[in-house]
């Protein structure tokens, strides 16, 4: 549930009598249209039954989460938990303190005959209610209006309840050989409490069903997370907009890069110009952004965005747009500010270039996952060893070979791919054998990213390559015969680049 915001005793608002009656008089009649089944409720319906399938005669609760303090009485912006908003269909800052519970349905035969969807949330408070102009964090006045019960039902295909019956709800039928119920336990602490107070109550408290039910609880969030690996038709057409929308916004970074160098503090500017573009377009960011000018490119998370953007060095972007529904592109470029890479920067640029397009070649069905980092990584390895970077005497086989090898790794030492969706590094909780192991299936969705980043003080570095990072990424959907780019509409080839900024963000049509 929400997190408890310090009350300013200073604060006076009034209470009396006359002023609480004169509130609740002449207002409208509220619109009662109700809205319509949306599509994203369709798609979710079905993975709802998905995950009924799954765990048949169990008790799932799955909670949004609530508001996080960020400062005294103000909070951060409410995000959902990805499992909710995956099977809801409910994305941006909807509903915080909802709980979804897939409550067990029995057939005739007394046999699991799949689940009810129900929700439970706080809906639109009557207008004679004090919460409806005095509550600050929830209320209408504040805040805006909130769902009714039927409205959200018609709008996401489910059951709706108020929000105080939820602990009866996951308490029901719980006794010794009773329903058993699993919880997303990182979602709301509160909920996970009210589950094990739920379970004590039912008797099992010995520590052994203690720990069973805690694997239990585990093995429920791992199935949502793995669930995720393969994306139906409506989630790529999300990420199919998260990325033409990110692709906008590097258009307008590149163009403001002039502006950056003449302002200072130019990192800042250009985390300013894509964060605006994300947020007229979708949610916002789906990740803070990477800005990073010169040597901060050698930081692969550099989110301080705080340095100089200058003539001759190098900018690495690495950001996404996130729609309203959470689905998040993640792209990276990286461009000479000054519209012209020197030789050294473009053998950078070409070497990395050269691994992307191996791994994107790698990036098939029947492939396994992990082969997209193998075949990037040897491209590296390679023009690595022939820069002479690599300790005397390797070979390139001993350099990638994974228990005595790997000194390649000093110069890239994350990974070529991770799956994207909901999250940006989405399946987060899925086992390695259906991850790095696992076999790549048309639908699946992710990053293809090699870089190479030598820092300024690194002494096996020469010195005109020193202080030059470099990232090149694009997100692809694995189709039945490949991949496919979503990214591809962004210039990648370093002639390609060079153009691109030198017309001021302007695409060449070719």
């Amino acid at each position: 549930m929400s997190e408890k915001q310090h009350k300013a005793e200073h604060r006076n608002r009034p209470t009396g009598k006359a002023f609480m009656a004169f509130m609740r008089q002449n207002w409208a009649p509220r619109d009662g249209q109700l809205p319509p089944l949306t599509e994203a409720a369709r798609y979710a319906a079905a993975r709802r039954e998905t995950v009924s399938a799954a765990f048949p005669g169990e008790r799932l609760v799955i909670p949004a989460g609530g508001l996080k303090v960020r400062s005294n009485d103000t909070d951060y912006v409410f995000r959902p938990h990805s499992a909710f908003a995956h099977l809801t269909g409910l994305g941006a800052d909807r509903e915080p303190d909802a709980v979804l519970v897939l409550d067990p349905v029995t057939g005739e035969d007394g046999a699991p005959a799949g689940h009810e969807a129900v929700l439970y949330f706080l809906p639109l408070a009557d207008r004679d209610s004090e919460e409806f102009f005095a509550d600050s964090r929830v209320g209408e006045f504040w805040v805006g209006a909130r769902p009714t019960l039927e409205s959200a039902s018609t709008e996401l295909g489910l059951s709706t309840r108020h929000l105080g019956e939820l602990p009866d709800a996951v308490a029901k039928d719980t006794g010794a050989g009773g329903v058993s119920v699993r919880v997303v336990r990182d979602a709301d602490g509160e909920v996970a409490a009210m589950v094990d107070r739920v379970r004590q109550q039912a008797g099992l408290a010995q520590e052994d069903q203690v720990e069973a039910a805690a694997q239990a609880d585990a093995e429920l969030a791992r199935s949502l997370s793995t669930h995720r690996l393969v994306k139906d038709d409506w989630e790529v057409r999300q990420m199919e907009e998260a990325v033409e929308a990110t692709a906008t916004a590097f258009d307008a970074v590149v163009a403001e890069l002039p502006e950056a160098v003449r302002r200072g503090r130019g990192e800042r500017w250009i985390e300013g110009v894509f964060g605006l573009h994300a947020r007229h377009a979708g949610n916002g960011v789906g990740y803070d952004s990477i800005c990073a000018a010169g040597e901060h490119a050698t930081t692969l998370h550099w989110t301080r965005n705080t340095g100089e953007v200058q003539e001759g060095q190098l900018l690495l972007l690495d950001a996404g747009v996130e729609t309203d529904s959470l689905y998040t592109a993640d792209v990276t470029r990286t461009v000479p500010v000054s519209g012209t890479f020197t030789p050294a920067q473009r053998r950078v640029y070409e070497a990395v270039l050269e691994a992307q397009e191996a791994g994107l070649a790698a990036a098939r069905p029947g492939n396994r996952f992990k082969d997209v980092h193998a075949a990037a990584i040897e491209v590296i390895a390679r023009h690595l060893l022939e820069w002479g970077l690599l300790p005397e005497g390797v070979t390139l086989e001993q350099t990638l070979d994974a228990e005595e090898g790997q000194f390649h790794r000093r110069w890239m030492v994350h990974g070529t791919s991770h799956h994207l969706g909901i999250d940006v590094h989405d399946c987060a909780l899925a086992l390695r054998g259906d991850y790095v192991e696992g076999e790549l299936r048309e639908g699946m969705i992710l990053t293809v990213e090699p870089g190479l980043y030598f820092k300024s003080d690194d002494l096996l570095v020469p010195e005109e390559l020193r202080g030059i990072g470099v990232r090149i990424e694009d997100d692809i959907v694995i189709t039945a015969d490949g991949n496919r780019n979503l990214s591809a509409m962004l210039p990648r080839t370093a002639d390609e680049v060079e153009a691109w900024v030198q017309a001021g963000g302007v695409r060449s049509a070719g």
